[in-house]
């Protein structure tokens, strides 16, 4: 008995295939799965996410959780979203969601149910160093998700079971071809922000209040006059597409101002270089290795094709100060900062200010 319930595991269940994938591989490891479904988000009251999700169980011979929580994600992702940009900021609702929401969502429910183990189809590994868990990229360069984990607890990693962390994308898809699912094999990958698949511009005008986005001012680096913009929320730092200025060189976004309502643009791209950063809301599991000078450390500010050499330090006010060994442009506030050594995550945090 003692021997079954260690090979008990909760698994997060969208319906897609990767952690439809993911029941699949550990049922053959001999894991007692229990598949749950958070209910996060339905646009329009589609639920065929869950249809899917309980039928592939179904399929599996294994107990299935609908779990709604929606009502906690509009008040904790969704107004986060909206909020950043109101402010100015770049949000990163999916850093938010898997590190504050949905992971230790799977933690207290397993709590609930007496299940040791929690699990997902994510497209990372984990390991132990020294004493520390740590977050490891995935095998596939193409599908690591190690971005979006570097905020989790100990207690949380130690529980984690990984099993798409060594699979390709490709591998995944043909493992459940050979099964007979070929529904869930045939599947699109899902693009964006769960809520926001698309354009955030048109969500954002359909969620928020009557005059909390409104036309302003559009500034050259000089604060010459140069036309107007249809909200300061519509624009991101290092924007070079949809500025509504039409000039024979190109233009990027340099600095959107809340208070004043307006946007500055800037002719050359080198301008928008920083090197050095503050990191609010920050995450080390294992600090000494990140504040060591003789660190090879690499910094992501975005989720794909970036990655910079640089020194972190804790500044007097408790936030991470990161010096880049090489300029970066286009370093918006509100964005994640994730540190790696090689393969392995660091930690990370919220942008917080650039230097």
């Amino acid at each position: 008995m003692k021997e079954e319930k260690s090979k008990r595991v909760l698994l997060g269940m969208s319906g897609g295939t990767d952690s439809s994938v993911a029941a699949i591989l550990l049922q053959d490891a001999g894991y007692e799965v229990t598949g749950v479904t958070f209910r996060f988000y339905e646009k329009e009251g589609n639920t065929a996410y869950l249809d899917d999700a309980r039928t592939l169980c179904s399929r599996l011979h294994i107990p299935h959780i609908a779990y709604d929580v929606r009502d906690r994600f509009r008040k904790r992702i969704i107004t986060y979203f909206i909020g950043e940009y109101l402010k100015g900021r770049t949000p990163v609702p999916c850093t938010l969601c898997n590190n504050q929401l949905k992971w230790p969502l799977l933690q207290r429910l397993a709590d609930e149910h007496g299940i040791p183990f929690i699990a997902s189809g994510h497209y990372v590994r984990k390991r132990l160093i020294g004493r520390r868990w740590h977050i490891i990229q995935g095998a596939d360069p193409d599908k690591d998700q190690s971005f979006f984990l570097w905020g989790l607890p100990q207690d949380i990693i130690a529980r984690m079971l990984l099993p798409l962390g060594e699979l390709t994308k490709t591998r995944v898809r043909e493992i459940a071809s050979e099964r007979g699912f070929q529904k869930v094999a045939s599947k699109r990958d899902s693009l964006g922000v769960c809520f926001c698949p698309g354009d955030y511009r048109t969500y954002l005008r359909k969620h928020t209040q009557t005059g909390d986005i409104v036309p302003g001012p559009i500034f050259d680096e000089q604060r010459n006059y140069m036309g107007m913009h249809e909200g300061y929320p519509f624009y991101t730092i290092g924007q070079r597409r949809g500025l509504g200025i039409y000039l024979n060189k190109a233009l990027f976004v340099k600095e959107i101002i809340p208070e004043e309502n307006a946007v500055i643009l800037a002719d050359n791209l080198r301008s928008l270089e920083h090197t050095a950063f503050y990191l609010s809301h920050w995450h080390l599991p294992h600090p000494e290795a990140v504040f060591d000078p003789q660190a090879e450390l690499i910094v992501k500010i975005r989720y794909r094709k970036q990655a910079n050499r640089c020194s972190v330090s804790l500044a007097s006010d408790n936030r991470l100060y990161v010096h880049l060994h090489e300029p970066l442009a286009s370093i918006a506030c509100g964005q994640a900062a994730v540190f790696y050594r090689k393969e392995v995550v660091l930690g990370g945090g919220i942008i917080d200010s650039t230097e």
